[in-house]
C-alpha cells in the first residue's frame, strides 16, 4: 500500500498517537489529520531533523479482534509482563496470551519460524492444523540431539525429524541415522543423542565360508571404508581363512569387503569396503581418561539385530582376561592353563548365522591375554567388533567378549549377564593404524615366564617371575626368578594375566616403568620390551 499524503509543512507531535496511522474498517491505513498550525514565535527555529515515522509507529497490518484499552490501563515502562513459554523457552499460545492487550508490538514475522513453518504468524485467527505443534517439538528435539552431534550430522537429524511434515525434504538432505527413532520428543536424552551421533559409524558384518558363517559388528575408521573389527569375527573364531565378507552400513547400503590384516594377539582386524566413499568415521575417545561409573553406550548387531543400542556404566578398569583363540600363536610369556584362573569364564561374543553360539574355539589350545574395560551395558553374541562409547559419543572401546555364569558350550550361557568387555580405544587405535600401514601390528615381549603370586611364594599380590629368558628384556632390566611384579606402566598388577596383557599393549621396543618386590623391598626400574612375534 502506497502513502500518497504529502508534507503539509507542519510537524506532528511525537507524543500524539493520532499523528501516526489510522486503520479503517477495511484494514487500510488512512492519512492522519494534521493538527492546527502553530503561529511562529520570535525564537530562532531549531535546525530541522530528517523526517520519518515516529519511533513508536509499527507497519500497518490488519488487526483481528484487537481490543482498545483506555490510556490509563497501559502499563508504564517500569512494568514487565511474563509470557508463557514451553520447556524449550519458546512463547506458547494460551487464552490469556493470545487475547492480552499487553502483547508486545512486534513485526508480523517475529515468530514465523518458532514452529518451523515460514510465513505463518505466531498469532492467527485460524485454528492450528493438527500435527503442527507436535512437529515443532520434534524439530526442537532434533536440534537438541544435533547439539551433541554437531556439523552435518545435526543437519541430517533435523531433516530426518522433519520428514513426514508438510515441508518436503529432498532425499539428498535426509542424511543421518536411519534407525534412531524418536517417538516421544519430550524425553530425548543423552543416550538418544549418542546413538544419533555414532550409529552412522557402526556397521554389521556378515562373514561366511564354505561350511559356516557368522555375524559381527565393526566401526568405520575413514570415509573411504576402512573398518575396525575383531579377528575372531573375520576368521569365524579362527576356523576359516578364506571367507566372504559383506558389510551393511547404518543407512542400509551393502558393501563387499576385503581383509586388510589381522592381529590375533589383540583380537583386532581391519577390513576395507569396496568402492565406498562419504562414510562417517567414528570419533576416537581417550580411554586413559575413563572413570569407573562413567556412562557407557554399546552399539552393534547382537544376534544379527543391526543398530542395537544398550547403555550402562564403566563397571571396572584395568581388568585383564584370557580368551581361548584358535587364531592366537603360542606365547612364551603367557601363563600355562594350570597356572591360570581355572575354568575360563570368558568367551568371544560371536554367534553363528542362525544365532546359536559359535563353537570355533572349543578345540583351541592357545589363549590371549587382553586388557579390557568392563561394562554392564548389555553385550551379546554379535556385538563383537562394535562400539563402546562415552557420553559424548566418542569411541572408548571395541566390544570383544562377555562373561558366562555357566558353561560356554551351552547355548543357555550365551547371553549378557551384565559383565561385558571392550578393548580400550587407545590400544585399538595403535593396532588399527599399524595394520592399515603394514598389514600387521607389533607387541611387547618381556622374556620371562610368569605365574600368580601365592601365599606360599610371596606375601605380596602380583605376578611372580618364574623363569627369565637369557638375553631377553627381563634379564636386561635385572629381573630374576622370584621377583613379584606389582605395577607396570602405572597399572596395578594383581596376577600373571595382568602382566602379560599390559606387556602386549606396548609396541615392540616400547618402554615402561616396572615395579617389583624382592626380599621385601619394592624397586622400580625402566624396561625396554622386546618383540613378540605372532
Amino acid at each position: 500500500m502506497t502513502d500518497n499524503t504529502k508534507d503539509s509543512g507542519s510537524t506532528p507531535d511525537p507524543a500524539d498517537d493520532t499523528a501516526a496511522f489510522a486503520v479503517n474498517d477495511s484494514g487500510e491505513a488512512t492519512p492522519p489529520t494534521a493538527p492546527p498550525s502553530v503561529p511562529p514565535t520570535d525564537a530562532p527555529a531549531a535546525p530541522s531533523a530528517p523526517t520519518g515515522p515516529p519511533a513508536n509507529v509499527v507497519p500497518a497490518v490488519p488487526v483481528v479482534n484487537a481490543p482498545t484499552l483506555p490510556a490509563h490501563d497501559v502499563p508504564d515502562a517500569a512494568q514487565t509482563v511474563a509470557y508463557p513459554t514451553d520447556a524449550f523457552g519458546r512463547p506458547v499460545e494460551s487464552a490469556t496470551a493470545s487475547s492480552s492487550a499487553y502483547a508486545p508490538s512486534v513485526s508480523p514475522q517475529a515468530y514465523a519460524t518458532a514452529d518451523a513453518y515460514p510465513g505463518q504468524p505466531f498469532a492467527s485467527s485460524k485454528a492450528k492444523e493438527p500435527g503442527r505443534r507436535k512437529g515443532s517439538v520434534a524439530l526442537i528435539a532434533a536440534l537438541a540431539i544435533g547439539a551433541l552431534v554437531g556439523g552435518s550430522s545435526g543437519a541430517g537429524i533435523t531433516a530426518l525429524m522433519m520428514s513426514g511434515q508438510n515441508n518436503g525434504v529432498p532425499v539428498s538432505q535426509a542424511s543421518g541415522p536411519s534407525n534412531v527413532v524418536v517417538n516421544n520428543t519430550k524425553s530425548v536424552n543423552q543416550i538418544t543423542a549418542v546413538a544419533a551421533k555414532a550409529s552412522p559409524s557402526v556397521v554389521t558384518i556378515d562373514v561366511s565360508s564354505s561350511s559356516s558363517g557368522g555375524t559381527g559388528s565393526g566401526v568405520i575408521l575413514s570415509d573411504d571404508g576402512y573398518v575396525l573389527t575383531n579377528t575372531h569375527v573375520v576368521t569365524l573364531d579362527g576356523a576359516a581363512s578364506d571367507v566372504k565378507i559383506e558389510v551393511k552400513s547404518n543407512d542400509g547400503k551393502l558393501y563387499a569387503a576385503t581383509l586388510v590384516g589381522t592381529d590375533p594377539v589383540s583380537d583386532l582386524a581391519v577390513i576395507k569396503l569396496t568402492d565406498a566413499s562419504g562414510l562417517t568415521p567414528i570419533a576416537w575417545g581417550d580411554s586413559s581418561e575413563l572413570n569407573v561409573g562413567d556412562s557407557a553406550i554399546a552399539i552393534g548387531a547382537p544376534l544379527g539385530l543391526s543398530g542395537t543400542v544398550t547403555d550402562g556404566i564403566v563397571s571396572a578398569l584395568n581388568r585383564s582376561i584370557t580368551v581361548a583363540s584358535s587364531a592366537a600363536p603360542s606365547s612364551p610369556d603367557a601363563p600355562t592353563p594350570e597356572e591360570g584362573q581355572g575354568q575360563n569364564p570368558f568367551f568371544f561374543d560371536f554367534p553363528n548365522q542362525d544365532g546359536t553360539p559359535s563353537q570355533g574355539t572349543q578345540g583351541a589350545t592357545a589363549s590371549i591375554a587382553l586388557p579390557v574395560i568392563q561394562t554392564d551395558a548389555a553385550i551379546n553374541p554379535g556385538n563383537s567388533g562394535g562400539a563402546l562409547l562415552n557420553g559424548s559419543g566418542e569411541l572408548i572401546g571395541i566390544n570383544v567378549a562377555i562373561a558366562s555364569a555357566g558353561s560356554t558350550t551351552s547355548s543357555s550361557a550365551a547371553g549378557s549377564i551384565g559383565v561385558g568387555f571392550s578393548i580400550p580405544s587407545n590400544f585399538a587405535k595403535r593396532i588399527s593404524e599399524e595394520i592399515i600401514a603394514n598389514g600387521t601390528a607389533t607387541h611387547g615381549l618381556l622374556g620371562a615366564g610368569v605365574k600368580d603370586a601365592s601365599s606360599s611364594t610371596s606375601s605380596t599380590v602380583g605376578a611372580l617371575i618364574s623363569t627369565v629368558t637369557s638375553g631377553g628384556a627381563a634379564a636386561k632390566a635385572g629381573l630374576a626368578a622370584g621377583d613379584v611384579v606389582t605395577n607396570f606402566n602405572g597399572v596395578p598388577i594383581t596376577d600373571s594375566i595382568d602382566l602379560t596383557a599390559q606387556v602386549r599393549v606396548l609396541p615392540a621396543g616400547g618402554t615402561a616403568d616396572l615395579t617389583y618386590v624382592r626380599d621385601g623391598e619394592s624397586i622400580t626400574i625402566s624396561v625396554t620390551v622386546g618383540e613378540y612375534s605372532s
